[in-house]
C-alpha cells in the first residue's frame, strides 16, 4: 500500500513539474501595438514630469501652459485605454524554477506526514488510536527504564494499557507502585488485569483476599471521584456477585462521566438481575425509581438515601403521599414492606 502512495506522489510531482515548465517551452506572443504603446507611455511619463515642474503659483502664461499640458496628457491616457490589453508575458525562469521546487517540497513532506493517516483512514478512531499509541511504546518503555522515574512509567503503562498491550501495562504500573504504592491508576489498572487473567476463578468466598480486587478497591478509595475507579470498581464487584454494591458504583460511574457509555449494558443486566432476586427492587424499579433515580440517589425527586426516615414514617408517606409527591395506596403487604426494607438498607 505505501508503495503504490509513493508513485502515486511521484507521478503528481512530475506532472506538476511539466505544468510548472510549460510555459519556458511556449514561445512569447507578439505584441503588434508595442511601438504604439511604448510611444505613448513615454509621452505619459514626459508630460507628468512637465506637470510636476511647474511652480504651485502660476502666472496667467503658466496656468495656460498648465492647461496645455494636463489637456495633453488626458488624450494620451484615453489613447492608452483605446489600445487592447498587451499579451501576458512568460514569468522569469527563476520564478518558474522556484514553483518546481515549492511544489517538490510540499510532496516530500506530504509523503512523510499525510501517507500515516492515510494508512489510517480505514480505522475507526479507537483502532487508529491504538496503533499510534503502539508506535510509541518503544520509545515510552525505553525512557521509562532509563530514568526509572514514576511519571515516565505511568506515562508508559497508560500508553501500553489503552493499545491493548497488558503485560507491558503490568509490568509499568508495577514499577510505579514499587515506588509509590497509592497511584490510582496504577492500582486499579493492574487490578482489572490481574482480575481478567484469572477470569473465572472469582468468587464470593476468595474476593476478601483476593489481590486483585483489593487494587481496585484500593483505587476507589484513594480516587472515588475519578469516573474510571468506579467503573472498574463496578465490574469486579459484578464479578464476586456483589450486584447492588456493582450497579451503585457503575452508576456513580455515569454520573462522574455523563457521556460514558461502558456501563450501559452491565447496568441494564444488573438491574434486571437485582430485580428478580430482591422484590423490593422490583417495586421500586416499578413506582419510584422514574423520580428518586435507579438507586435512590435522587433525580425529580430527593434522594432516599439521605432521607434519614423511619419505618413508619416511610411506610405513611409511601401510602398516603406528601407535597408533590403522589400516594400509592395499592402497595399492601409484602411488596410494601420489602420496598420499606431497601430503602431503609440504603439509608444504613
Amino acid at each position: 500500500m505505501t508503495a503504490v502512495i509513493v508513485i502515486l506522489l511521484a507521478l503528481l510531482l512530475i506532472a506538476g513539474g511539466l505544468l510548472v515548465l510549460a510555459p519556458l517551452r511556449a514561445a512569447e506572443t507578439a505584441d503588434p501595438d508595442a511601438p504604439e504603446r511604448e510611444r505613448l507611455e513615454a509621452e505619459r511619463e514626459r508630460l507628468f514630469a512637465e506637470l510636476r515642474a511647474l511652480p504651485d503659483s502660476l502666472e496667467d502664461r503658466e496656468k495656460d501652459r498648465r492647461t496645455e499640458l494636463e489637456g495633453r496628457a488626458a488624450r494620451v491616457l484615453r489613447s492608452l485605454d483605446a489600445l487592447p490589453p498587451a499579451p501576458a508575458g512568460r514569468l522569469p525562469a527563476g520564478w518558474l524554477w522556484g514553483g518546481l521546487l515549492l511544489l517538490g517540497v510540499l510532496v516530500g513532506l506530504g509523503a512523510f506526514s499525510f501517507i500515516p493517516g492515510w494508512q489510517l483512514a480505514g480505522l475507526n478512531s479507537g483502532e487508529g488510536n491504538a496503533v499510534k499509541t503502539a508506535v510509541q511504546l518503544p520509545g515510552l518503555a525505553a525512557r521509562a527504564r532509563a530514568s526509572g522515574s514514576i511519571p515516565d512509567d505511568l506515562a508508559w503503562g497508560k500508553a501500553a494499557f489503552d493499545a491493548g498491550q497488558y503485560d507491558q501495562a503490568a509490568t509499568a504500573y508495577a514499577a510505579a507502585l514499587k515506588q509509590n504504592p497509592r497511584q490510582p491508576e496504577a492500582l486499579r489498572r493492574l487490578g482489572i488485569i490481574l482480575l481478567t487473567r484469572n477470569d473465572g476463578q472469582a468468587n464470593a468466598a476468595s474476593k476478601p483476599n483476593d489481590q486483585a480486587f483489593l487494587l481496585i478497591r484500593t483505587a476507589a478509595q484513594l480516587a472515588p471521584n475519578e469516573p474510571e475507579s468506579q467503573l472498574l470498581l463496578g465490574f469486579a464487584l459484578s464479578r464476586y456477585g456483589e450486584n447492588q454494591a456493582a450497579l451503585t458504583a457503575l452508576e456513580r460511574y455515569r454520573t462522574l462521566n455523563p457521556s460514558g457509555r461502558d456501563a450501559d449494558d452491565m447496568i441494564t443486566m444488573l438491574r434486571a438481575q437485582l430485580n428478580k432476586s430482591d422484590p423490593g427492587q422490583a417495586v421500586y424499579a416499578a413506582n419510584c425509581a422514574s423520580c428518586h433515580g435507579a438507586s435512590g440517589n435522587g433525580g425529580i425527586g430527593p434522594s432516599l438515601r439521605r432521607a434519614g426516615l423511619t419505618r413508619d414514617t416511610f411506610t405513611a408517606i409511601t401510602l398516603h403521599g406528601k407535597g408533590t409527591m403522589p400516594a400509592f395506596p395499592n402497595l399492601q403487604g409484602k411488596e410494601l414492606s420489602a420496598l420499606v426494607t431497601l430503602v431503609l438498607g440504603w439509608q444504613k
